[in-house]
């Protein structure tokens, strides 16, 4: 059998990536960029967006890369993404649901509102960015969406209750849009990193006892990259990935197998 590269490459591919102005969503646009993609980045920072907006567009000069600030925690501003998408007509195939927030205590801790503004986050959110992507996404027979996850939704990790259940609750959305989608040519699947090393992530990783005890629950010994996780999602969305969908995978270098 012949190869066929254009199975490894998204050309004339349109990815819209949430919460894309650093770490991980940032890795996902400089990757799909480099497969070829145009990105649409969204961020709530204007101005951190633009700076990362700039910095993909100068790396990838042949490709168009755009941005819109937008909270996609709140309706509103999750119809004008939209609508600014709408306006562009830009062929949108692929969507990355990247956004996501913490709030680290014991469950007996929390304040109703940080519960509520935690699964609005890191739940309702994609799952409207799901059905308002929906009528771009079926126009195309090789349509994907990728949800990051967590691995906190997948085992007990010490990062909170309401984090955990929202990404153990994304990860079941990926499962049932998958099934109900995959009639409409859409794919979709999750990746679930452990500790990557972002902003979000630094000040608890800062604490040496604690990073040991994470080191010493991951089989590879280190910290995972924003680019790795970025490798992932965008292999879910490439022609070579067609016979995929309603997987998660675990980014987390074999943490899994532990548990902490």
């Amino acid at each position: 059998m012949t190869a066929n590269p254009a199975r490894w490459r998204l050309d004339g591919q349109t990815c819209l990536i949430t919460g894309a102005s650093k770490g991980i969503g940032l890795a996902c646009a400089r990757e799909f960029a480099a497969l070829g993609a145009d990105v649409l980045m969204v961020a709530r920072d204007e101005a951190h967006l633009e700076q990362a907006r700039a910095d993909v567009a100068e790396e990838f000069p042949q490709r168009e890369i755009l941005a819109f600030a937008a909270d996609v925690a709140e309706r509103e501003q999750r119809l004008e993404v939209f609508d600014w998408i709408a306006d562009l007509d830009a062929p949108l195939s692929l969507l990355v649901n990247n956004v996501g927030a913490n709030v680290r205590k014991r469950t007996l801790e929390y304040e109703e509102a940080e519960v509520r503004a935690l699964l609005e986050t890191n739940l309702i959110a994609a799952f409207e960015m799901c059905r308002l992507a929906h009528p771009s996404l079926r126009e195309h027979a090789n349509a994907a969406i990728v949800n990051v996850g967590s691995v906190s939704g997948l085992t007990h990790v010490r990062t909170g209750s309401p984090y955990g259940m929202s990404k153990a609750a994304l990860t079941q959305l990926t499962r049932n849009l998958a099934c109900e989608w995959a009639a409409d040519g859409i794919r979709v699947n999750a990746v679930a990193p452990w500790y990557i090393r972002t902003q979000r992530t630094e000040g608890v990783l800062a604490d040496p006892d604690y990073l040991d005890e994470v080191l010493a629950r991951t089989p590879m010994q280190r910290i995972g990259e924003p680019e790795e996780v970025a490798a992932a999602v965008a292999f879910l969305c490439l022609p070579a990935a067609a016979y995929i969908t309603g997987e998660c995978i675990a980014v987390d270098g074999g943490f899994l197998r532990y548990g902490f």
